[in-house]
């Protein structure tokens, strides 16, 4: 389990095909203290396995499933900037809101509006996704946990204050680029109890 509460923003290294795999090495100082090989790093928001550890970064090998739910194979190039989180220890402070690290969609980002040292990000959701946003409700955009701001027809705006526009990559957003968007698990389940349609996987 994540918060969203970034730690450090890397780099993709290289990004190769091998097989059905896609094979990515991202540069990393803070999130490799601890990593063990095997162990979980939260990428853009998406639980990965790291299958290499060095002092100065790591790999992960990507399945056809994550590939297609996050759009990795479009976006991940070398010299991308990427944020990272690894797992949120058992005696540790609990901030941001629960983060599975399983990606439920990706949104399109619509405008990056700035706001004199701050910003506003739209973003456009996948329909089915919809339903899980509300005023001032929590989500997690490429692995950020964020409140949603504001809410129109089918376009949901967040606020980013200039530590969030300087530290993760959402500082990086332009039109027409995606995001990795992760629902609030608790509406998941909530949905659920009332006997609603489940979110599909």
């Amino acid at each position: 389990m994540f918060t969203g509460i970034v730690e450090e923003a890397g780099r993709v290294e290289s990004a190769a095909r091998r097989g059905e795999l896609m094979v990515v090495r991202i540069a990393a100082r803070v999130v490799t203290g601890g990593l063990a090989r095997g162990g979980s790093v939260a990428v853009n928001g998406c639980c990965l396995t790291a299958v290499d550890v060095t002092q100065d970064g790591f790999a992960c090998e990507l399945t056809p499933e994550t590939l297609a739910r996050t759009r990795f194979d479009e976006r991940l190039r070398a010299g991308v900037r990427v944020n990272l989180e690894r797992p949120l220890r058992a005696d540790g402070r609990f901030e941001g809101h629960i983060v599975q690290g399983h990606v439920d969609g990706v949104g399109r980002v619509v405008e990056l509006r700035t706001m004199g040292e701050s910003a506003e990000l739209q973003v456009a959701a996948p329909a089915e996704l919809q339903r899980y946003l509300v005023l001032k409700g929590s989500v997690a955009l490429d692995g950020v946990s964020l409140t949603v701001a504001a809410l129109g027809d089918g376009v949901f705006g967040v606020a980013l204050i200039p530590y969030t526009l300087k530290h993760t990559s959402l500082g990086d957003a332009r039109p027409g680029g995606h995001v990795n968007l992760e629902a609030d698990l608790i509406a998941k389940y909530v949905e659920r109890l009332l006997g609603e349609t489940p979110l599909r996987r």
